[in-house]
């Protein structure tokens, strides 16, 4: 029996190798082997278990020559030596062996001069299909010629002693840059594998100059090739956002901006299912069809329709289909270089302006910061919203310093003169609470003017706590909320969060000690 070579990566005598299967024959193989279903509409419905979201407790990179000087380790980037990743790989060779394994051959990356060919091995048909939807489908020819840059083996099946391998867990998710290996045991949360993908270009592309980036991208629909790109942590937006009728997307999550624009780095979404519906989202309800993986979600065992309210299994369900499945998108998912940048953040604290636009420092400080927050939470004399950082809007998938992302953000602006503005789609006339969040319209309103440049030309005035540049203006919002303070009755709580707010940005910059005075300098004053 052909084994495609895969007894190179140790796994020996597979009972199958099922190589580059159509989506047709992945579903029909996951509904003979494993415990899924299909919906009404003919999507495949798995469930992953205990593992519902990312592990980053359980996320490791090999600490090798070559390599261990140029990572940025911490609670993000945790060490394991190459002695224990070998350790670990073997056994997740030795227990794909003697087992049935789907091979799929595809790219990560849009752009032909920075992609990289990934193989993936999995244990699991619906994985297999999921990460078919996510990478670029080669063609025919492409296959003829493929090696592979990068390999990803997933073996959720295989449980690990945790003690005994000197890890958090019985899960794994391991990475090595010099044996160019990703290595997963233990889970069946799909977006590990895509997760680990993204990790290994933001670590391969910024060699090339090429800026990797955690966000979602459309493109205007009159030829112009107009493109923009919305930075945003979960709940800020970003895909409802970026996913517009009136412009065409080019992906809603993993990107890079190259020396001839931007490129999706997928070839696939991976949206939220929670409280979806066709009203709210209805590119992404319309999507969910026969090819797309459903992670999580709860149906109706008689008519098979999905309850999308249910969060019983978890509030992170969702799926993943071809990015051709939103009609308009942009096939290849190219575009040129970004004449918008939004960040988008749910500011609980009700005290960021509804839009600011930022100088090149700013862009660069609160990209660094990616900041969002989460309402108060339940414990007693605990008030306040919880402020949320995350490196560059994802700082789980960065392997390099935040210094090297902030500069060639900053590199990319001066070079391409993007207009940047930061966007609270949370709270406005008191926090979490008191006040109520940013109306849908006003928020859409107002990208529409960053988009089409009106936000570009209007009069500004500068906010004192923060130092941001606020719209005097805006077409379809009222003047009066474009300052967060003139809506907010109690004129000292809004100071008194305004400046706790400041300072916890000020707090928060403290551990980027690589980072230039200029961009330090551009951040609140607390």
């Amino acid at each position: 029996m052909e084994t495609y070579g895969i007894e190179k990566y140790g796994i020996l005598n597979p009972k199958s190798v099922n190589r580059n299967l159509s989506p047709a024959q992945l579903v029909e193989t996951a509904l003979a082997t494993e415990q899924s279903r299909l919906t009404d509409k003919g999507a495949l419905l798995i469930e992953t278990g205990k593992y519902t979201g990312r592990s980053p407790k359980d996320r490791f990179i090999a600490d090798e020559e070559g390599v261990t000087e140029e990572i940025n380790w911490g609670a993000e980037n945790k060490k394991i030596t190459p002695e224990k990743f070998e350790r670990i790989y073997g056994k997740v060779a030795a227990y794909l062996s003697n087992r049935d394994v789907y091979l799929f051959d595809g790219f990560a990356g849009a752009d032909p001069k920075f992609r990289i060919a990934v193989r993936v091995i999995n244990e699991y048909a619906s994985q297999n299909l999921f990460m078919n939807n996510m990478l670029i489908r080669p063609s025919e020819k492409e296959l003829k010629n493929y090696k592979e840059d990068f390999t990803v083996i997933c073996a959720p099946g295989l449980k690990l002693d945790a003690e005994k391998e000197g890890i958090n867990s019985e899960a794994a998710i391991l990475v090595s840059f010099t044996k160019k290996l990703v290595v997963i045991a233990g889970s069946k949360y799909c977006g590990e594998m895509k997760k680990s993908v993204f990790s290994v270009m933001n670590y391969l592309l910024p060699k090339k100059g090429v800026l990797g980036m955690h966000c979602s991208a459309n493109m205007a629909t009159d030829g112009s090739g107009d493109t923009a790109l919305f930075f945003g942590l979960s709940g800020t937006g970003k895909t409802t956002l970026s996913t517009d009728p009136n412009r065409r997307l080019i992906g809603d999550d993993e990107h890079g901006w190259g020396d001839d624009g931007i490129f999706n780095i997928e070839g696939g979404c991976y949206a939220k299912c929670i409280d979806l519906s066709a009203e709210k989202e209805p590119e992404i309800y319309g999507a969910i069809r026969h090819g797309a993986v459903m992670e999580n979600v709860v149906v109706n065992p008689q008519t098979r329709v999905p309850d999308y309210a249910d969060n019983s299994l978890t509030e992170n369900t969702r799926v993943s289909y071809p990015v051709n499945f939103i009609p308009g998108a942009v096939i290849p998912s190219v575009g040129g270089h970004p004449k918008t940048v939004v960040f988008l953040s749910a500011d609980a604290y009700g005290v960021l302006p509804p839009v600011s636009k930022l100088t090149r420092e700013q862009a660069m400080y609160y990209f660094v910061s990616g900041y969002t927050s989460k309402v108060a939470g339940t414990e007693r004399g605990i008030t306040d919203p919880v402020c949320t950082f995350s490196t560059c809007f994802g700082s789980p998938f960065l392997p390099l310093d935040s210094s090297v992302y902030a500069q060639l953000l900053g590199d990319k602006i001066d070079k391409h003169g993007s207009d940047v503005y930061l966007i609270n789609t949370g709270w406005t006339g008191g926090a979490y609470g008191v006040g109520k969040r940013m109306s849908l319209p006003a928020t859409r309103a107002i990208v529409t003017a960053a988009l089409n440049g009106t936000l570009a030309k209007v009069e500004y005035e500068t906010e004192p706590f923060f130092g941001l540049a606020v719209p005097k203006s805006c077409p379809g919002v009222d003047a009066e909320i474009l300052n967060p303070k003139n809506v907010w009755k109690d004129k000292k709580e809004y100071d008194r969060l305004a400046k706790k707010l400041a300072g916890e940005f000020v707090q928060n910059f403290k551990k980027y000690t690589h980072m230039p005075a200029d961009i330090v300098n551009a951040g609140p004053k607390a």
